[in-house]
């Protein structure tokens, strides 16, 4: 049966501008099928949305839906103990508005079996966003990837690559178990001890041999890549996206828009770490984060300002970088250089464009899923209003929240 949204201020994330007076159906299938303004048709089933402000639900193109913000226990994690994480912190995105979540390196690839599991039906009353998988990610040995998992260790967080060859099997073995999107880890980064931002991980040849293997199957590449020698191997290789881009030179901000490569900013990551972790967080991370994060805020500036494409991400489950917190990343997007119509477009028309699901997510057009917030404030005017904690979220037009 077909529903009514009628009376509200719609922004449908196409242009910077609110309509007025809006009315939208969804289909069965919970597709916008008609919008307009003014008189709206007769549909048995409506909702009035009493002049609040409709947008398109969140795109988070990076999370960790297997880790615990608080605690931030990173090692010897079962696979039971990831997955029950992984659903309370699935409910949690959700609620915030967070309608899509891609992860972006999940132990035991308990975002994958999620993932079938959502396009199954087989959720049972579990409330949660769709997925994009990325199953492990692929790092060194000794890299930022290589946390020891397991009750009794028996395995790790990435698949441990150290060749070409090697790079190759492990995008296989993720493209069998079901990935949608392939994560290499191009440089060191906070959360490991083993190494330093700026180090360099995975070669050129290592970053090559996954983007080709990765394309070649029709799944993207998003390279976790802060220091400024593996951003620029990981743009070489073509990656679909740089993941935070601490370091970004001026020659690699100029390539990434020549090329298209998006950059995932993950802004609240940073900010939460000496914000929160003081006393609470080992040193090496409170070190680290507090000697990059000014070049890093100032270089995600000169990306937006240059006009690379940014896609909303938070890498949620890091520490003290709470599920639900999410909206805050708009507000340092703006405070770094977006206006509020960039902000929200990187988290609905960009981040839908790198992960492919423009057809059917990231707008609010018709032909496309019903995923959308209700807000009592206007996004456009103040991205603040996103971070309503009571805000109605509906998924292909069923309200969630």
């Amino acid at each position: 049966m077909d529903k009514l949204f009628f009376n509200c201020n719609m922004f449908d994330g196409t242009t910077a501008t609110l309509t007025e007076n809006a009315w939208f159906v969804v289909d069965e299938a919970g597709r916008i099928s008609n919008q307009g303004t003014g008189k709206y048709p007769d549909v048995a089933d409506r909702t009035d949305l009493q002049g609040k402000f409709v947008m398109p639900g969140l795109i988070n193109a990076h999370t960790h839906i297997m880790m615990n913000p608080i605690t931030n226990k990173t090692e010897y994690l079962t696979e039971a103990e990831a997955t029950v994480q992984a659903l309370h912190n699935l409910e949690l995105l959700l609620k915030s508005g967070q309608t899509y979540v891609r992860d972006c390196g999940c132990a035991f690839n308990v975002d994958i079996q999620l993932a079938n599991f959502y396009r199954e039906g087989r959720v049972f009353d579990f409330k949660m966003p769709e997925i994009m998988p990325s199953g492990r990610p692929l790092s060194m040995t000794g890299g930022h990837g290589d946390f020891t998992e397991g009750h009794d260790g028996c395995t790790t967080w990435g698949y441990l690559t150290d060749s070409p060859d090697e790079v190759r099997k492990a995008v296989r073995q993720a493209f069998k178990l079901g990935a949608q999107n392939i994560k290499v880890m191009a440089t060191g980064g906070i959360m490991s001890a083993t190494d330093q931002v700026d180090d360099t991980e995975l070669s050129l040849e290592e970053l090559k041999m996954a983007v080709a293997e990765a394309h070649s199957k029709h799944m993207t590449v998003a390279a976790h890549a802060e220091g400024r020698a593996g951003i620029h191997n990981a743009i070489l290789a073509g990656v679909d996206s740089i993941e935070h881009g601490s370091y970004l030179s001026d020659e690699d901000i100029a390539a990434m828009k020549e090329q298209g490569t998006f950059l995932v900013t993950t802004l609240i990551a940073a900010w939460t770490i000496p914000e929160y972790g003081e006393g609470k967080l080992p040193q090496y991370m409170l070190d680290k984060a507090k000697a990059f994060i000014n070049d890093y805020f100032e270089n995600i500036g000169k990306a937006i300002r240059a006009g690379v494409k940014i896609a909303f991400g938070t890498d949620a489950g890091t520490p003290f970088n709470r599920f639900e917190e999410a909206p805050y990343e708009l507000q340092l997007l703006v405070e770094n250089g977006a206006t509020n119509f960039q902000a929200l477009q990187a988290a609905g028309k960009f981040s839908s464009e790198l992960l492919g699901i423009e057809a059917d997510y990231g707008t609010l057009e018709p032909g496309k899923f019903a995923d959308f917030l209700v807000l009592d404030a206007d996004p456009l005017a103040d991205v603040k209003a996103v971070q309503q904690k009571d805000k109605q979220v509906y998924k292909k037009g069923q309200r969630m929240f």
